[in-house]
C-alpha cells in the first residue's frame, strides 16, 4: 500500500487544523491482541498485521479509552487492530469527514 496522509484533509496552505477524534467502525474482521507492557509496540504490531510500521498511530485511534500515548496502555489490555487496512483507512476519512462538517 502507498503512503497514506492522515493530515491531507487537515492542511490549509501550509498549516495543519487539529484533527479531531476519528471514529473507526468495529468490523467482524478485526484481530484482537493481548499487550504486554515491555514487549508489545504499536509500530511492531502494525508491520505484523499491515506490512508496514507506519500505521500504529490507526492502532492507537482504534483504541482510544487508552489516551493517545502508547505507554499508558495498561498490561494485558485488549487492543483491537481494525482489519483490513484499506477498510480502516476508509472508516478513518469517512469519521474525519463528518467531524469536519459537525466543526464548522
Amino acid at each position: 500500500m502507498d503512503y497514506f496522509d492522515r493530515y491531507a484533509q487537515l492542511r490549509d496552505g501550509n498549516t495543519i487544523g487539529v484533527a479531531p477524534f476519528a471514529e473507526i467502525a468495529k468490523s467482524n474482521s478485526d484481530i484482537y491482541v493481548t499487550y504486554e507492557k515491555g514487549k508489545t509496540r504499536l509500530d511492531l504490531l502494525s508491520y505484523q498485521y499491515y506490512g508496514s510500521s507506519d500505521y500504529a498511530w490507526l492502532i492507537m485511534e482504534a483504541n482510544a479509552k487508552y489516551g493517545s500515548l502508547e505507554y499508558r496502555i495498561p498490561d494485558k489490555a485488549e487492543l483491537r487492530i481494525p482489519y483490513p487496512l484499506s477498510q480502516a483507512l476508509t472508516e478513518f476519512n469517512h469519521s474525519l469527514n463528518n467531524a469536519k462538517k459537525y466543526n464548522k
